[in-house]
């Protein structure tokens, strides 16, 4: 009876470790007296005891951030970049048979690519063209994981950290190029308004009698706040009649 019993238990233990579940994100790679067979799954899976084990492998994204990297820039610039990548297995099999751990050998890759790719640029582009930087970096990593059954779908920069000095130089620069804008805008305005005047005079040299409406207009407007004395000048036209009068006496 007691061997029954032992029997029956020695059963149950290898038909508990002969069935597995794997889930819809997973894979199952089985291996069978050490040979790679396949990946099987979603669902329940049978092995034969003592002859064939089971490697479960995440088919999930998974997103690791790429740790501070200090970098010396083509123009000379130290700097502490960082990153954050997005990967995912597409080959169950590759992922374990062609490196011990996916997950940190992707890691470790991406941090030498981002030291290399990063000192290629100057310190402008990386701040300015961050697109072009990322693109580089994903396709070097996802070209170099590829034999892994690993794809490399995004790799964004996260923070590019500055020294201070560097920092009070960009500040400095902005503030002159804005006062530098401002100097431009002002000309700008100061020669548009000058056109404006010269048109306006040409216009007035045409009838002289609209010159006394102008200082008229002038008049009126200072005359609103009541709190001013007006002088009128003398009409350019009346001193003309006076020079005609003179000449004709003389």
């Amino acid at each position: 009876m007691e061997g029954i019993m032992m029997l029956l238990v020695v059963a149950i233990i290898i038909l508990f470790n002969s069935v597995k579940i794997v889930s819809e994100y997973e894979r199952g790679v089985v291996f069978r007296l050490g040979r790679l067979v396949d990946a099987r799954g979603p669902g329940l899976i049978i092995l034969f005891p003592m002859v064939e084990r089971m490697v479960k492998i995440s088919l999930r994204t998974v997103t690791f951030d790429v740790t501070p990297q200090e970098v010396m820039t083509r123009d000379n610039v130290p700097i502490k970049i960082n990153a954050v990548v997005w990967f995912r297995v597409m080959d169950p099999n590759k992922a374990v048979v062609e490196v011990e751990n996916y997950h940190m050998s992707t890691m470790q890759l991406a941090q030498t690519t981002l030291r290399g790719i990063a000192g290629q640029f100057e310190l402008d582009q990386i701040l300015s063209e961050r697109d072009t930087v990322n693109q580089q970096l994903q396709q070097i990593i996802d070209q170099q994981t590829d034999p892994w059954g690993i794809k490399v779908s995004i790799v964004e920069i996260k923070e590019v950290e500055l020294p201070d000095t560097m920092k009070r130089a960009m500040a400095r620069q902005a503030e002159v190029e804005r006062d530098r804008r401002a100097r431009i805008i002002n000309a700008e305005g100061e020669y548009q308004a000058s056109e404006k005047l010269r048109d306006a005079a040409k216009i007035l040299a045409e009838v002289p009698s609209s010159i006394q409406l102008r200082y008229l207009q002038t008049a009126a407007e200072i005359a609103a706040e009541k709190n001013s004395t007006i002088l009128f000048p003398l009409p350019i036209e009346l001193l003309k009649f006076f020079e005609k009068n003179d000449k004709k006496t003389g």
